[in-house]
């Protein structure tokens, strides 16, 4: 059987060798290979399906890697993976072991920037470009960006830095915008595909140029001619904004017209400075299910038949984390009319949809800028609302200067609700809620709380909303265990952790989901195991009674070991002056790569198999404990 085109690709310099006629096939069979490898792997879906134009023609045009391409959020990169050498091991995608789900520099030398994070590219590209510059090199370095991402204020920063340099010249910087929130009719997309040809073009350039050149010896005339093409510009595109910030804008053209983008591309890698082109692409383009649904094409969750769709959605056998807040959200918005919700751009993944619903005027998306979503439910709370910021643990990284001096500073009363604590799974080490024990206990006036069922998540919820000081919980991606919900509104008793199971010799202090792991290992070990629920503030008083009367103490957490809540007890048993040996288990001091959750944290030690050897390996035999002074302090 002949090798289609794409069989033969196995570089972007292969690419390159094809005439212009073939791309559109090259096009049609990485999208299908999309496709493909999704239906059977998982991933993200509607974004890549929308790129498969824009990521030939780039790679077509410019020279990679030697040009350096910058791809935004990264989860729009499967049609990038697939022209650049990994087209044979896109089925490992997102699985242990195998190619990652965004662009990685340790995986390939295409993956210019490690990407996952939203709104980065506009800044990594432009550091690229002005080492280029002092380097004295001839590289064209491309920032791709979509529409969501300019929502945040990182982007705008980089864009007033990338127009004009401190000494006043700008760098060789091309910034793409991605914008698949719009769509262009056949007329418009014509008349556009004609305008961003005319105006990337050497006759546009030289005559705007030499206007200004003839015009500059006459101020007022020179100044009624630059608004003139401002205002001009900007009744037939939308770039004014764009060219403020110092960039030559041009478009918007059709993403996915291949005769648009190529000679549009030619010409913009011809120019010096700061070009900027708007690009229109439709998310799912291809591919009838995604186009008609991009929300729910976003992202497949695991295989599906292509001809078919995705699957019917059916309600777990076990409610999720997600769900139980999104089910306590509603109901405690309608016992309190002060809830107000906060949402970084996450109103799906975070359980919101209802309440966006149910409650319009209480809800509020701010896009994706965590540092203003943390400081706007601030101002909220000044006013007597109680604001509940609903986030992922990894993206509450980005408002960390904003929890401290914002909310923690002026202990407002604005509840987190850090959803992805711990291992995420497929998404890898980018999304990993690894961290945020460990920075928000450190914080003054903060609370932190982690449940370890369903039940005890909606308690919790309830008893954070009801502080008069900020208060996080951390809950993970997931279902939990079956435990039955109680649907009222019940607190937990503050700063109070229970034992669950008595046992002896050592005592197995579990901070949130891990507790049911550990009782698992604590059964086999006689041990005893206490759920802890609240990290700050910590039991002190069932930690001291639990090293009065165990010989040892083994903290477990799905966090950092490091300034996690292990971190806590110990530093309570040195408050008190006493010595005991306590053993740490949690995430490894790693970035812990993407793979199926259960085997994650298998391999981090984390299961109940991990952590019965690990006991074991410490301490021995239960009967047999022997402590030695080396380690005593843990």
């Amino acid at each position: 059987m002949p090798l289609t085109l794409l069989e033969k690709i196995d570089s972007p310099a292969d690419l390159r060798q094809l005439g212009r006629a073939q791309l559109r096939q090259v096009a049609d069979e990485v999208r299908q290979k999309v496709l493909d490898t999704v239906s059977q792997t998982g991933g993200h879906f509607g974004s890549n399906l929308g790129t498969v134009e824009l990521t030939v023609a780039l790679h077509y045009v410019f020279n990679t890697p030697h040009d350096r391409l910058v791809w935004d959020v990264g989860h729009q990169t499967y049609p990038h993976k697939i022209l650049t050498g990994r087209r044979d091991k896109m089925h490992s995608l997102r699985q242990l072991g195998g190619i990652g789900g965004f662009p990685k520099r340790d995986e390939s030398e295409y993956d210019a920037f490690g990407t996952a994070h939203s709104s980065t590219s506009i800044s990594a590209a432009l550091g690229m470009a002005l080492a280029a510059k002092l380097k004295g090199e001839e590289r064209k370095c491309v920032a791709i960006i979509g529409d969501g991402a300019m929502t945040a204020g990182m982007a705008f920063e980089a864009l007033n830095n990338g127009g004009i340099a401190h000494d006043g010249s700008t760098a060789d910087l091309l910034v793409i915008l991605n914008d698949n929130d719009m769509s262009i009719s056949p007329p418009v997309g014509a008349l556009n595909k004609y305008l961003a040809r005319l105006m990337s073009g050497k006759f546009y350039t030289a005559a705007r140029e030499g206007a200004k050149s003839m015009l500059r010896g006459a101020p007022p005339l020179f100044e009624l001619a630059r608004r003139f093409e401002e205002h001009a510009k900007g009744m037939v595109v939308p770039g004014t904004i764009f060219e403020e910030f110092g960039f030559n804008y041009v478009g918007p053209i059709d993403g996915h017209d291949l005769d648009a983008l190529i000679p549009t591309l030619e010409n913009l890698r011809s120019k010096k400075g700061a070009q900027f082109l708007h690009v229109v692409t439709k998310k799912g383009f291809g591919y009838q299910f995604a186009e008609a649904d991009p929300v729910k094409y976003h992202a497949a969750s695991g295989k599906f038949d292509p001809a078919e769709g995705f699957p019917k959605s059916t309600a777990p056998a076990k409610p999720t984390f997600t769900s139980v807040f999104g089910q306590w959200l509603c109901d405690m918005a309608a016992a309190d009319e002060r809830l107000v919700a906060i949402t970084p751009a996450m109103r799906e993944g975070s359980g919101m949809v209802e309440f966006h619903k149910r409650f319009p005027g209480r809800y509020h998306d701010v896009g994706i800028a965590e540092q203003h979503a943390v400081t706007l439910g601030a101002g909220m709370a000044c006013e007597g609302l109680k604001p509940v910021v609903a986030i992922y643990s990894t993206f509450l990284q980005r408002g960390y200067d904003q929890l401290i001096h914002d909310v923690a500073l002026q202990n407002l009363p604005v509840m987190f609700a850090l959803d992805r604590a711990g291992i995420v799974g497929a998404d890898g080490p980018t999304h990993a809620g690894a961290y945020d024990i460990a920075f928000v206990r450190c914080v003054p006036n903060m609370s932190l709380i982690a449940p370890s069922d369903e039940d005890q998540c909606r308690k919790a919820l309830t008893t954070a909303f009801r502080q008069n000081h900020p208060v996080a919980v951390r809950y993970p991606r997931g279902s939990g265990v079956g435990v039955p919900i109680d649907p009222a509104l019940t607190e937990l008793p503050w700063g109070k952790g229970e034992v669950r199971r008595k046992g002896q010799r050592i005592a197995v202090l579990a901070f949130g989901t891990l507790l049911h792991p550990a009782l698992a290992a604590a059964e086999r070990l006689g041990a005893t195991v206490a759920d802890m629920k609240f990290i700050k503030p910590l039991d002190t008083a069932l930690v001291l009674e639990l090293a009065r009367t165990h010989d040892a103490l083994v903290t477990v957490e799905e966090g950092c070991v490091m300034g996690g809540a292990g971190a806590a007890v110990s530093e309570a048993l040195a408050a008190a002056g006493m010595l005991k040996p306590v053993l740490h288990l949690g995430l490894p001091d790693i970035f812990v790569e993407h793979g199926d959750p259960a085997k994650l944290l298998s391999m981090c030690g984390l299961d109940a198999k991990g952590i019965e050897q690990s006991i074991l390996k410490r301490f021995g035999p239960p009967l047999q404990l022997v402590v030695s002074p080396a380690a005593a302090n843990g």
